[in-house]
This record gives structure tokens, C-alpha cells and sequence, in this order.
């Protein structure tokens, strides 16, 4: 199955002279959205991981399924304030500014081998910072897994050292 037919185009979202990758047609057809879970999960098997770790908000709609599909875990990694227990935090810079993402202090235990899972790989911002959290907590990092990767962001560059899987590449 050919994913990216399911993936529209929207120009200039959210703003003038961005060409958005919106995903919600893929998610509204069945078929394509088992194909896309299955294509993750068998990602997932090949890494041996037992853990899955989502960035907010995408990553929760691909990561928790695998993970429900596998049998095996999911943490969320979140924005300041949105995460209920004790949990560490990771500062990391945007173009313009900074941003920081969270996650609980009990989620990953010392040699866990985690998958990382979000829809878009652009930058590599937020998955460097989900890396340095995992890691933080001992966690190891045996792969990422993308629905899309934007390659002229070379996000690859940021996420030097760690296995990069996307299913498809623009």
C-alpha cells in the first residue's frame, strides 16, 4: 500500500508559504490506518523494544495503538504542566525561542529499550528532547519511527547516532 495517497497537501497552513502533510485522511480510512499500524509495529518487533514513548500530540495517536497492539507500554512525553505526578523536564531551543517537554520520573526503568514513535520528523527538536528524557531516566533508545519525514529539514542531523524509520519521505 502506497501511504502517501493518503496523505493531502494543504498550502500555505498555518501559514503563507508552508506546505502541511495532514494526516487526517489517512486516519479516517481504515485499511490504510491498520497498514500504517502494522508497517510501526513490525518496526517496533524488529528493535525488541518493550516500551513505546510518544511526543504530544501525534505521537499519542500512532505510539499508543502499536504499543496496545504489541502488548507492551506507552509514556507520553508532554508540555510543562500537564503530566499529574512527579516528572523531569527537558529545555531545548526553537528557531525562534525555546520549548520543554516532560515526563513522568517512574515511566522508563534503567536499560529499558524503548521506540520512539511520532507522525512527523522535521527538525528533530522534540525527539532530540524525548531522547535526552529517556535517557535521562536510563532508558536506551533503540530506534525512532516516523509516518512522515520531511528530509530537506534534515532532522536526521539532529538525531545523529540514533536509527531513523519512516515510512514515507518528502
Amino acid at each position: 500500500m502506497k501511504i502517501e495517497q493518503f496523505i493531502a497537501d494543504v498550502p500555505n497552513f498555518p501559514k503563507e508559504g508552508i506546505l502541511f502533510k495532514d494526516i487526517t485522511p489517512l486516519m479516517q480510512n481504515g485499511e490504510a490506518l491498520r497498514y500504517t499500524m502494522e508497517q510501526l509495529s513490525n518496526y517496533v518487533t524488529s528493535k525488541n523494544a518493550s516500551l513505546i514513548v510518544g511526543p504530544e500530540a501525534r505521537g499519542f495517536l500512532f505510539g499508543t495503538p502499536v504499543a496496545a497492539m504489541m502488548g507492551i507500554g506507552f509514556v507520553p512525553v508532554r508540555k510543562p504542566g500537564k503530566l499529574p505526578r512527579e516528572s523531569i523536564e527537558y529545555e531545548y531551543d526553537l528557531e525562534y525561542g525555546s520549548n520543554k517537554l516532560c515526563i513522568h520520573k517512574d515511566a522508563i526503568k534503567k536499560g529499558q529499550k524503548v521506540v520512539i514513535i511520532d507522525d512527523l520528523l522535521a527538525t528533530g527538536g522534540t525527539v532530540e528532547a524525548a531522547i535526552k528524557l529517556i535517557e535521562q531516566l536510563g532508558g536506551e533508545v533503540v530506534g525512532c519511527a516516523f509516518l512522515i519525514e520531511l528530509t530537506e529539514l534534515n532532522g536526521r542531523k539532529k538525531l545523529d547516532g540514533y536509527e531513523i524509520h519512516s515510512l514515507v519521505r518528502y
